[in-house]
């Protein structure tokens, strides 16, 4: 049996010159945990081109969804970006990651912080029902450096906020935080400094971060990932993973290339 199914793109949708989603089918036996990646691809020469991608659709969607990034001379992104409706994908048959909900202790407050591309897992976990009877307040920080790079983001909160079954649960407890560096925006700095200085916290009338009852899942640039793991290891928040639940878990595998 072929490591990769081959599934059919339903949809693309092109936000920024820099930024897309497309969504594809999704082969029956394909299971997944909200906020896990595959590989995904292209044949290229005969030969698969596959990439890690966080899984953008919630485990009980019919079609898979992605969120890209363009790279023009990037191996798979220079390719993957011209694809049409109707084109074919490679898709790995397992899907993994460390964004689970199990890979964390109980809490009350979940924070979900991402930068660019890194928001992908999470739009999985926020259309997930459980998350939000697991917490309190779920906190969707997404950092950006432009305000049309948060496109995507706002069109899934919005849409979320109008859907029928997910959207009183998600007007009671999801809080969504856009954030851009270089233009004028109503939120302004990057998340490292925004949660160092409490800014964040402030701006949406929330406690202090508290290693008790706060929850934590990362995914974005490596730079980001790095400096909040320091920051909260600092403060006595423990990374979890697969064998150990701990406070906080980090995704590396998004796409930058």
């Amino acid at each position: 049996m072929s490591a990769f199914q081959k599934e059919t793109v339903l949809s693309v949708r092109h936000w920024t010159e820099s930024l897309f989603s497309f969504t594809a089918t999704r082969d029956a036996g394909f299971r997944f945990q909200n906020g896990q990646f595959a590989m995904i691809g292209l044949e290229v020469d005969g030969r698969p081109l596959m990439r890690a991608y966080s899984l953008a659709s919630a485990n009980h969607e019919e079609a898979l969804e992605f969120f890209s990034i363009k790279v023009p001379d990037g191996p798979l992104t220079s390719r993957l970006q011209r694809i049409r409706e109707g084109d074919i994908i490679l898709v790995g048959r397992k899907a993994t990651g460390t964004l689970i909900a199990g890979n964390l202790i109980p809490g009350k407050r979940l924070l979900l912080l991402s930068t660019g591309t890194g928001l992908a897992p999470f739009a999985s976990l926020i259309k997930d029902p459980d998350v939000y009877e697991s917490y309190e307040t779920i906190v969707l920080a997404h950092g950006c450096r432009q305000v049309s790079e948060l496109a995507y983001g706002e069109h899934l909160v919005e849409s979320l906020c109008n859907h029928e079954f997910l959207g009183p649960l998600i007007k009671d407890k999801l809080i969504y935080y856009p954030t851009v560096t270089r233009e004028p925006f109503r939120n302004r700095g990057r998340i490292t400094d925004l949660i160092t200085s409490n800014q964040l916290f402030d701006d949406i009338g929330q406690p202090a971060l508290d290693r008790e009852s706060d929850r934590i899942m990362l995914c974005g640039s490596p730079a980001m990932l790095e400096e909040l793991r320091e920051l909260f290891t600092a403060r006595g928040f423990v990374e979890g993973n697969h064998s150990q639940p701990g406070h906080f878990v980090i995704e590396k595998a998004f796409v930058e290339r």
